[in-house]
């Protein structure tokens, strides 16, 4: 029984101090039971544990009954917790299904299960189901009045994992906040930015505020650098010039391929912006962008080509000719 209950415990909690000294106090109950039923003192101590009795409303408990339901009620939940582990570990293993909906389903079966739990702990405590009507009613009070934003995260949670408008490894911005999805739970999501920083927003904001996601149905983003060059340089030379440097970096896609458009025509020279596609944009573009840049001056410095830049020429009319 003692090893069971250790292997259910961590199957279903992550390692931790917690979790080792909760397996040592479990193993040492247990031993400690056998121990007193082998010498026949067991007996004894329940016999005087069941002899205190104190009134709880109009009924009597006694501290056996206390410590048999106590009992009960972790052998049952850490039952329910090790079955929905496993089933949480099954579906994971499912190739056919998304990360979004296995998330979803991992879930809710954990929240069945533990219902279940407590649905068959209670009779056998000794405690009536009638008394969850109360429980509801009281529930249904705290919602109304200081836990609807909770029940609205919660609720918000299972439209997005059934949803999947929002995925684990997806770059969205939501609240101004750029990162990628980490972790998705019934109650929050974490994003994780480039810098390190995360983000953990809760279910809510998915529902109610507009979320950018940068790969909902597509990967590829496109990205696009500006140059400018003077006005006596051969365009269709630095045009195809700038893709060759664009499709020479690895991020940069092959389909669609990078290309240079010809802007505009500005004060101080030529506008052009080369344009060009990546698939993974949870590594940023500020990289593939220095990248290309870097290698467009080393090649406009090779090649002779000039910059522009902003300048003033000054003419002055009128004036004599040196002597």
């Amino acid at each position: 029984m003692a090893r069971f209950l250790v292997f259910a415990l961590r199957r279903s909690f992550p390692a931790s101090g917690l979790l080792a000294a909760l397996e040592l106090g479990i193993t040492i109950f247990i031993w400690t039971v056998f121990v007193l039923h082998i010498t026949r003192v067991l007996p004894k101590i329940a016999a005087f544990l069941d002899g205190i009795a104190f009134p709880v409303g109009k009924q009597s408990l006694t501290v056996l009954a206390v410590l048999q339901g106590g009992s009960m009620v972790v052998v049952t939940l850490v039952v329910a917790l090790w079955i929905g582990a496993n089933v949480d570990a099954r579906l994971m293993r499912a190739d056919t299904m998304h990360s979004s909906l296995k998330t979803a389903l991992s879930r809710l079966v954990r929240s069945v299960l533990v219902l279940l739990g407590i649905l068959i702990i209670l009779p056998l405590v000794g405690i009536d189901l009638t008394v969850l009507s109360v429980f509801g009613g009281a529930l249904g009070v705290g919602l109304g009045f200081g836990l609807q934003k909770i029940a609205s995260n919660y609720m918000s949670g299972f439209i997005v994992l059934f949803e999947r408008s929002v995925r684990i490894k997806d770059v969205v911005t939501i609240d101004n906040f750029f990162g990628e999805v980490r972790t998705l739970t019934t109650r929050y999501v974490v994003l994780r930015a480039l810098d390190g920083r995360e983000a953990i927003i809760p279910n809510e904001k998915l529902i109610t505020d507009t979320v950018i996601n940068h790969s909902y149905t597509d990967p590829q983003v496109r990205a696009a650098t500006l140059v400018q060059v003077t006005y006596d340089t051969d365009i269709d030379r630095i045009l195809n010039s700038l893709v060759k440097i664009a499709a020479a970096h690895p991020r940069v896609l092959v389909d669609p391929p990078p290309h240079a458009l010809l802007l505009k025509f500005a004060e101080s020279g030529i506008d052009i912006e080369l344009g060009f596609w990546i698939a993974d944009l949870e590594y940023g573009t500020g990289g593939v962008k220095s990248d290309i840049n870097i290698a467009i001056w080393r090649a406009f410095k090779r090649d002779g080509i000039e910059f522009a830049y902003p300048r003033q020429d000054v003419r002055v009319i009128g004036m004599p000719p040196p002597a």
